[in-house]
């Protein structure tokens, strides 16, 4: 396998990636599709709101201006120092090269499936739910949806599905889940038990132990409607070091 060897990310990377889209007069939709990714991706990485992986920079490389590129006094491109001499090895688990290999072609599976989601969630969706994600909350952005069927139509069902299916399309990383305090634990059992979604529940205690909106095990939550109100666990989501969510459901 090649060396995995981090390549170079300069600090001012979001603005070379608006220049590489610039000169080419291109929208991040269409830049997106050069690259290979969503066009959610580009906005956050124009915004420094994320980083390119190694894969994504070096194709930014290769569509970026020569005048932008950086070189040494040898005048050896300081973006691919790194990779300069590169060894081979061939000696890694072909179990764990064919486990990688799958979990990326599993992450483009959308672009082949629009109804992705439902393949690889522990679901057969009725026709109504099909048609409320796949033909109208999908095609909003953003989205300003009210589910109000009956009780027992699948209205958990539904939002799990878009869920999952905007988290495999990368379209939102951050998920807020508010539900009465009597349905949490439905919620929390169906989005792991149907979906594979690790959703953690926040409690007031939570909220005395420090801000549960903070760190890596903040982008699935789901909080009660009777807790989140509260003054202290209120103030803890307004602090200006917590991540906007991409999506809030009540």
């Amino acid at each position: 396998m090649p060396s995995t060897t981090s390549i170079y990310l300069p600090d001012d990377y979001a603005r070379r990636i608006k220049r590489a889209r610039g000169v080419r007069g291109l929208t991040q939709t269409q830049f997106a599709e050069l690259i290979g990714v969503s066009f959610a991706t580009v906005n956050r990485w124009e915004n420094g709101q994320s980083r390119p992986n190694n894969l994504s920079w070096r194709r930014i490389l290769e569509l970026e201006p020569l005048s932008e590129q950086r070189r040494g006094a040898d005048g050896v491109n300081l973006d691919d120092k790194t990779n300069l001499p590169v060894s081979m090895n061939f000696s890694a688990d072909p179990d764990a090269v064919w486990v990688v290999a799958e979990a990326h072609r599993l992450a483009y599976g959308h672009l082949f499936n629009p109804a992705f989601a439902t393949e690889t969630s522990l679901i057969d969706p009725l026709p109504h739910q099909r048609i409320a994600v796949y033909e109208h909350m999908l095609e909003q952005a953003p989205l300003r949806f009210l589910l109000a069927d009956d009780a027992g139509a699948g209205k958990t069902i539904m939002t799990g599905l878009y869920v999952r299916e905007m988290l495999s399309r990368r379209l939102i990383r951050r998920v807020l889940i508010v539900p009465p305090a009597g349905l949490v634990g439905n919620w929390e059992r169906e989005m792991r038990a149907l979906f594979r979604l690790p959703f953690r529940i926040v409690s007031g205690a939570d909220g005395r132990a420090g801000n549960p909106f903070l760190g890596a095990d903040s982008d699935l939550v789901i909080v009660s409607l009777d807790t989140l109100p509260g003054e202290r666990m209120f103030s803890h989501l307004k602090n200006p070091n917590v991540q906007a969510y991409d999506l809030v459901v009540f």
